[in-house]
């Protein structure tokens, strides 16, 4: 993250310690001054994260059987971004997706979120924070069969404790946003890949989370159903709405504003790019 705080006062009386004796130990408390100056710094940098990890960690077995799924991620992403992580199988950006959102915990380091640690917190309080400030969209969607589209989209508010009128009001409106107001009494058996996946993304905004997590939100469907998923990210994003979105494929982590690519638990490089082309189709080579 940017760390653009203005110096401190007093680094900016230097030449007055020359004719001033009351200034005189200026220099001599420099080193204290630089290290405060760093902590408020990275203080300032956290409040502005939504999301933001330090040596987080992530190991499974032990000797020469022991696995670090994720390595020694540090990261931080800003209220409003779209970030892309970007790799193959098995490189460990599903894991860091679940850590983020509190669904595992880390074998080390911290995650935050507004400016929280979630990594230390009871798991009532973590099934909380799950319920009201995150939302989840995975690849294989995850609806609820036995519960119609509208049902679906409401149940988080409801055990989120909301009325069920406001509930209903709130899923109402989100089935609108995802341009399925006529599919509300259908059940997921009757609604094809796309909308079953457009159905979810509804019910990830359901209790106006601080940040949508996404793992392969494409990965189950076709080229015309991935274009109006993502198009519906992209009006996400431009609403203000902060996404991380898990993906191996390049052309759907190019719509991002940062595209950050991970390999074997950790990330190896990271991009930032201009996110929201306005022919995004194209852009990602779905349409000719």
């Amino acid at each position: 993250m940017r760390k653009d705080l203005e110096p401190p006062e007093g680094s900016i009386v230097s030449n007055a310690a020359n004719t001033n004796p009351a200034n005189a130990n200026t220099d001599a408390n420099a080193p204290h001054a630089n290290a405060a100056d760093t902590r408020v710094a990275d203080m300032n940098a956290a409040s502005m994260s939504v999301l933001r990890t330090r040596g987080l960690r992530k190991e499974y077995g032990r000797g020469d059987g022991l696995v670090r799924a994720v390595d020694g991620v540090d990261l931080d992403i800003g209220a409003g971004e779209t970030v892309a992580v970007m790799g193959p199988s098995g490189c460990g950006k599903s894991t860091l997706l679940h850590l983020l959102g509190g669904l595992d915990r880390p074998s080390g380091g911290e995650v935050s979120l507004n400016g929280r640690r979630i990594d230390d917190i009871g798991e009532r309080a973590l099934a909380r924070m799950r319920r009201t400030s995150v939302g989840f969209v995975f690849q294989s969607f995850h609806l609820m069969e036995e519960l119609t589209a509208v049902e679906n989209i409401e149940l988080p508010a409801l055990l989120a404790r909301r009325s069920p009128r406001a509930a209903r009001r709130r899923a109402t409106a989100l089935l609108e946003q995802v341009g399925l107001a006529d599919r509300a009494r259908f059940l997921p058996s009757a609604l094809s890949g796309g909308q079953r996946q457009r159905i979810a993304i509804a019910r990830a905004l359901s209790n106006e989370p601080s940040v949508v997590l996404a793992d392969e939100p494409t990965g189950n469907l076709d080229s015309a159903a991935a274009l109006d998923v993502l198009r519906l990210f992209e009006r996400l994003h431009e609403s203000g709405q902060t996404l991380v979105i898990v993906t191996h494929d390049a052309r759907i982590a190019a719509t991002a504003d940062r595209m950050i690519s991970m390999r074997d638990g950790a990330f190896v490089d990271e991009t930032r790019l201009s996110g929201g082309t306005g022919q995004l189709g194209v852009f990602i080579g779905l349409e000719d």
